[in-house]
């Protein structure tokens, strides 16, 4: 795993040429130039996706097979296998602390690592801070327990429960060898705002954008895709997805997910205006309602 601030790029053509060196074990430098090896395994990680800006900490989490190479104590490698294993299995608490059909990796794609999929890892640097959604400073299980209860529609696992720790262990495990609180800009943090599409986005357009990229793997009726019970690909709207508290309700935000994600295996493949379209048109339609409605949907989305 490697971290660093990249220089001014000396070729600003390609993500082969702005990507920094990553190799087993711990490296950490303030500045580097990219291998090819490095180039990549990112560029495997995220195709297509955006170079990095001149000064932006790339980071490239650590995985499972570095995780048992490491020298942690084998009690903590079980646990943070663990965190691993709710991240990527969540369903296994369905009607405990799941009430739809998605997993934690649903939106944070690659079990929270990949850039431009909401990669969880920059939680642990940058958390405690200040947020302005809930106008109080916000912890890491905190973060953590609001996504169970919007994104996954449910109830989340008690504060320094099992479950909780091992979750927070996890995230941290993937943060490995970035410093806390960071002065530069994390590389492929969160879902980044697509610019402001050329037309306002258009209901139809997303429904024929729908139609013919996703539905084969979410549905017509945007119910996801079960193979023997399990669901395989999730439902995007109704009762088994998200509810209306969860970020990527916002068409902002689902546009950029789309756009840096979607459809699976060829991300950016889609025009900026076609991620709008669709986003407009997934995020028009019926889902669970945010626990904290007031009553009015205005006064629910200034508040939150």
């Amino acid at each position: 795993m490697l971290d660093f601030r990249l220089p001014a790029p000396r070729v600003p053509h390609a993500l082969l040429a702005a990507l920094a060196s990553i190799l087993a074990g711990q490296v950490s430098l303030a500045q580097a130039e990219l291998s090819e090896e490095s180039a990549r395994i990112l560029a495997s990680m995220a195709p297509g996706a955006p170079a990095p800006s001149a000064g932006e900490l790339v980071h490239i989490p650590p995985t499972l097979e570095d995780l048992e190479a490491s020298s942690l104590h084998p009690e903590l490698k079980r646990v943070i296998r663990r965190g691993h294993d709710i991240f990527t299995n969540t369903q296994q608490y369905r009607g405990k602390y799941v009430y739809n059909e998605l997993n934690c990796d649903s939106c944070h794609l690659g079990a929270g690592r990949v850039p431009f999929s909401g990669p969880v890892w920059p939680a642990a640097v940058t958390l405690p801070d200040y947020r302005p959604k809930n106008d109080h400073v916000n912890n890491l299980e905190e973060r953590i327990a609001g996504c169970f209860s919007y994104s996954m529609n449910g109830q989340p696992p008690a504060y320094g429960s099992d479950e909780m720790l091992a979750l927070s262990n996890y995230i941290q495990w993937l943060a490995r060898g970035v410093p806390m609180y960071p002065d530069a800009k994390l590389y492929g943090r969160g879902y980044p705002r697509l610019a402001d599409a050329a037309e306002q986005p258009d209901y139809q357009r997303g429904k024929q954008v729908y139609q013919n990229q996703c539905s084969v793997c979410h549905g017509n009726d945007g119910a996801g895709l079960a193979t023997r019970g399990e669901m395989v690909f999730p439902p995007l709207w109704g009762d088994g997805s998200y509810n209306w508290g969860a970020g990527i309700s916002r068409v902002f935000t689902l546009a950029s997910f789309v756009k840096h994600n979607m459809p699976l295996g060829q991300p950016n493949t889609l025009s900026d205006q076609q991620a709008w379209d669709v986003a407009y048109y997934v995020d028009a339609q019926e889902r669970p309602q945010d626990p904290r409605y007031t009553g009015d949907v205005e006064e629910t989305r200034e508040r939150y």
